[in-house]
């Protein structure tokens, strides 16, 4: 199968470049719930017109609905999905579960996509993606080659990105411009933060550790393709029409097997150059790259060239004509795309005075199909002796026949939709709780002077032994899995030998954890890289099992509190929290792992500690700053509050769990109260 080229459309311009430069598909947000807010994206009408002029051309057209949405969006997403099925779209690419819930029970027949906001990177996540009815998965764009063929062959078309911006973090796992500035990535207004200065050596001036060059894999191509890859993504919603057509042309060429211009496609856009690190495999310091001056200066070079590559429309179908002219009849044109076949008649032709027409003329005229999608196919004209006929009538029955083809194929496809079973009204339960307790910690000796009294606990799958033999309960404790699964086979063992042990409780952070945990017969629960946002998002999960559920912290505490689900829940409520995960170290780039501080440190100064896990084959970026909640957790209607250990000595472990216990204890200075009670956008 010969994967389909996706490019990118943030408005109706990319569009254009987009379509005229040859894509398969193409992929555009709306006026809301788009990951890329900023963008130009497509109100109501242009949405209508964008799929009717994909379909024109005969490409696909997916809608972007791959934001989280809060309880008082859950209608107007509703509306956004009709929309999209009255417009016949051929699939949205979702993050949020209720989304999902919102498709699959008013329009089963639209297609879904899973967004790479979804984290889904083993072969269990793709699975757990079959089983919802997901007919794609956006792979996360940190696997290699070999381990996205590992995705591959499972019954859900793979979506690898191979060329565009990549993230520093993991994708839907980023709080970090949330934190920073109120803005959430999770919501599509990221601010960039990680594109400014940060520096594994305390000098930040002109450090940029947590930028990565923009990635171009062409040359890996025909290995995506072997692999069993059905899209090839092309990341850039937020780019000009330029950017879109030298893209989408190199793409196409690059998996045609013809010539690419890979100057022009550097001097459209990069940062320092290209990467394929990790597709490749071939991470470190030369993953990494800032936009430079000489960057801005050659793309403004190189645009008005490229605009050139979509100024007219590339030939998309074959047109078989078929004309007969017959004395006291009119003529006739029938036309077929090979999908389509059209009848064109004309006026009855008239004896000639001069010159006849020939066969041949009326070919020749045919074929002129300059400025449309065709190109001649089968052409063939009957004339009987003697008749004339004006090239004028000719021209006029050929156009008539291409805007009737164009005008099948872009006729509107609705797809059903029955709002009758949707209700966005939860019950709320109205008992005011006071949350227990649940202590999270890195390291055994974390809980060595705590008092645990019956607490929870959450603990790393790759020391649940080690806290075995240190005391803790297994039966009331709970084995997180890692953030980002680089060895699934190895996680299965782990947790079977957890098992073995006495733990059930699986906390899991995408939805790959969730059918590893059902397959070995342990209960899962949700962590917050769920990213649970609302009531439908929360009930989906407790259908699925987990009885549990810790929410977003990008919700207020109001929003918390107003969650309506029969699961317990709960929030993070002390810690560093991680605002990044990624698997490419900034600090063994920048300086080395002998010379590592453990931290990061941005222009402000501000120092963020960074968690390795490399034996995990991940890293996590904490907040610079501790979040603190003992003296508000009376603002939390909640079962339970996460109390997040990281790099805390015992002492101050327990230091912190008696001022939770004791509440209403404040600190005076260095906290945060995260996103509670500011929000974000």
């Amino acid at each position: 199968m010969t994967p389909e080229v996706l490019s990118p459309c943030g408005g109706p311009e990319s569009l254009e470049a987009a379509l005229r430069c040859g894509a398969d598909a193409v992929y555009f947000g709306a006026s809301r719930f788009s990951a890329r807010k900023n963008a130009v994206n497509f109100s109501d009408d242009a949405l209508k017109d964008a799929v009717r002029e994909c379909h024109r051309h005969g490409v696909r057209a997916y809608v972007a609905i791959n934001t989280v949405v809060t309880d008082a969006e859950l209608s107007d997403a509703a509306a956004l999905i009709e929309l999209c099925c009255s417009a016949g779209a051929d699939g949205i690419i979702i993050q949020d579960m209720a989304v999902y819930e919102i498709a699959r029970k008013a329009c089963p027949g639209l297609m879904l996509h899973a967004s790479t906001q979804m984290t889904v990177h083993t072969p269990a996540g793709v699975d757990r993606a079959k089983k919802l009815g997901f007919k794609r998965v956006v792979a996360a764009r940190e696997l290699s080659v070999q381990k996205i063929s590992e995705l591959c062959g499972r019954g859900v078309e793979i979506e690898v990105f191979v060329h565009g911006a990549l993230c520093m973090c993991v994708s839907g796992q980023c709080y970090l411009s949330a934190m920073i500035g109120g803005r959430s990535a999770n919501r599509g207004l990221c601010a960039g933060a990680c594109r400014l200065p940060f520096s594994a050596a305390g000098k930040p001036a002109d450090k940029y550790a947590l930028s990565l060059k923009d990635l171009s894999a062409g040359r890996l191509i025909s290995d995506l393709a072997d692999a069993g890859v059905a899209s090839l993504k092309i990341e850039g919603r937020m780019k000009r029409p330029e950017y879109v057509a030298a893209a989408t042309t190199a793409i196409k060429a690059y998996r045609d097997g013809g010539t690419v211009d890979t100057g022009a496609l550097r001097a459209v856009f990069s940062r320092s150059g290209f990467t394929d690190g990790y597709l490749s495999g071939r991470r470190g310091s030369g993953m990494f790259g800032s936009r430079q001056k000489e960057d801005v200066e050659a793309a403004a070079e190189a645009l008005p060239a490229l605009r050139k590559l979509y100024e007219k429309p590339e030939k998309r179908f074959s047109l078989d004509m078929a004309f007969s002219a017959k004395r006291g009849l009119p003529m006739a044109l029938t036309a077929s795309d090979g999908a389509v076949t059209v009848t064109v008649s004309g006026d009855v032709p008239e004896e000639a005075r001069t010159r006849p027409t020939t066969p041949s003329d009326v070919s020749e005229q045919l074929k002129k199909l300059g400025g449309t999608l065709y190109d001649p196919g089968k052409v063939s004209a009957e004339v009987e002796d003697g008749l004339s006929v004006p090239l004028s009538k000719i021209n006029a029955m050929r156009r008539e026949a291409v805007e009737r083809l164009d005008s099948a194929r872009s006729e509107p496809k609705p797809i059903p939709f029955d709002k009758s079973g949707l209700s966005f009204d939860f019950p709320l339960l109205l008992i005011k709780k006071t949350p227990e307790l649940r202590i999270r910690a890195e390291y055994p000796e974390q809980l060595s002077k705590i008092s645990l009294g019956g607490a929870e606990t959450v603990v790393p799958i790759e020391r649940a032994a080690d806290f075995a033999e240190a005391g803790i309960d297994p039966e009331r404790a709970a084995v997180s899995l890692p953030s980002f699964d680089s060895d699934e086979e190895k996680t299965v063992r782990r947790l079977e030998f957890a098992k073995s042990l006495g733990y059930n409780e699986v906390e899991c952070s995408n939805i790959g954890q969730i059918e590893v945990a059902e397959r070995l017969g342990m209960t899962p629960v949700g962590g917050f890289g769920l990213n649970i946002t609302n009531s439908l998002s929360a009930r989906h999960y407790f259908a699925a099992g987990l009885k549990k559920l810790v929410l977003s912290p990008e919700l207020k505490a109001a929003q918390c509190s107003g969650i309506s689900c029969p699961a317990k829940l709960g929030a993070i409520a002390y810690g560093r929290l991680p605002l990044m995960i990624f698997t490419n170290c900034p600090i063994a780039a920048e300086v080395g792992c002998k010379s590592c501080r453990k931290r990061l440190t941005d222009r402000t100064g501000a120092e963020f500690p960074v968690l390795c896990k490399k034996e995990e084959g991940y890293f996590e970026l904490l907040n610079s700053r501790v979040m603190w909640l003992a003296d508000k957790l009376e603002r939390f209607n909640l079962d339970f509050v996460d109390i997040m250990l990281t790099d805390e000595t015992p002492e101050e472990a327990a230091r912190v769990v008696e001022a939770y216990r004791r509440g209403r204890e404040s600190l005076s200075v260095g906290f945060t109260r995260g996103l509670y009670f500011r929000g974000v956008e």
